[in-house]
């Protein structure tokens, strides 16, 4: 058996340290926004190459209340991509807002920068790439658009703490960054949490008031918000985990290194591509098969865990007909949800069990 994550061989490093911080925590009888979730947030701002950094419930939440801060209204368009997880594209439509879709490039997975700016419209308000499976963006072409239109960027970053474009971090690079804290992420804690970054005070003030309600002060609120807070218990667990997370991700990385090795005579699997620029950060591993269903069913009786991200590309959701996108729109994006798959990457990973894995598809 090899699982697609193996949470509990990361736990079995780190026991004693989660235990004494969450010891901590309970007897201190603080477990909403207090000393926990504000070191969290130096710490994360710090790694990330920010200046601010503001704890909140989820990563969906980051997006929403980042949208909010932008004072995001109906009728607003959002330049991002269909090949993405269901929250890029639904905080949007929370808002009243239209998320108006981007083709991929077909080997990053990424939104493809050339076809940004014939989208843009009178009514469009940011720019919000998706730094997909642990590799960014090109950032660069799309600042650069986002500059001379005067249009604010929204990074989610997800699937990327710690990914880097030309030495700087996911998170970092736009007007907001948007990190999740769920349990399989690299940086994963113990239930929902997330994250924004910025490096405009202005902007971390207004949504340090938005997750809380719209407050700065108990009781009195200057806009309306809602409760986005993150708690100490998962702050403090964050806490543990993060002076560990570049080991982790070299242990990904490494990983990736060895596929690459046992696949490098083999045309048959489209191994993920790595950008020279880049730090990828592997939060998934995922290759790409022309007969992708038949090889996931042939891994599961083997034992070996996949999986697909995403199996319908967003513009093709029941909840966005709306939108009047049909198949054939996004070409990049469906050819990658019907032909990718995730293997086992997580950092305890043994090599032998690589090695499974690669011979199990290569017998395919």
């Amino acid at each position: 058996m090899v699982p697609l994550l193996d949470l509990k061989a990361q736990y079995a490093t780190i026991r004693e340290e989660v235990r004494t911080a969450l010891d901590r925590v309970i007897e201190s009888q603080r477990f909403i926004l207090g000393p926990e979730v504000e070191a969290l947030e130096r710490e994360v701002a710090d790694y990330s190459q920010c200046a601010h950094g503001i704890g909140v419930s989820s990563g969906t939440d980051a997006i929403l209340v980042a949208l909010m801060a932008l004072n995001v209204k109906p009728g607003d368009e959002i330049i991002t991509t269909p090949y993405s997880f269901f929250a890029t594209a639904g905080c949007v439509s929370r808002l009243g807002a239209i998320p108006v879709f981007v083709d991929i490039e077909p080997r990053t997975f990424n939104i493809d920068p050339g076809k940004i700016e014939s989208k843009i419209t009178a009514r469009t308000r940011a720019i919000m790439p998706v730094h997909l499976f642990g590799q960014m963006a090109d950032m660069d072409p799309i600042l650069e658009i986002a500059s001379r239109r005067e249009l604010p960027v929204i990074e989610d970053a997800a699937q990327a703490i710690g990914a880097e474009s030309r030495g700087r971090r996911a998170g970092s690079m736009g007007t907001m960054g948007c990190f999740s804290f769920f349990p399989s992420k690299n940086l994963g804690g113990f239930g929902d949490g997330g994250m924004v970054t910025t490096n405009d005070p202005d902007i971390a003030d207004r949504v340090r008031r938005l997750r809380s309600h719209g407050s700065r002060t108990k009781y009195h609120y200057e806009v309306v918000g809602g409760n986005f807070r993150l708690d100490e218990i998962q702050a403090a667990v964050l806490r543990v985990k993060l002076p560990h997370l570049d080991s982790w991700t070299n242990g990904r990385r490494r990983n990736a290194a060895l596929y690459r090795q046992l696949f490098a005579d083999s045309d048959r699997v489209l191994l993920p591509l790595e950008t020279p620029e880049s730090r990828h950060i592997y939060n998934q591993f995922v290759v790409r098969s022309s007969r992708r269903d038949g090889l996931m069913a042939h891994l599961k009786e083997q034992g070996i865990g996949t999986e697909v991200y995403y199996p319908v590309p967003l513009h093709l959701q029941d909840c966005f007909r709306d939108l009047g996108q049909v198949s054939g729109t996004f070409p990049d994006s469906e050819a990658a949800a019907l032909e990718s798959l995730a293997l086992p990457i997580y950092s305890e990973l043994p090599a032998d069990s690589i090695r499974a894995v690669a011979e199990a598809i290569l017998h395919y």
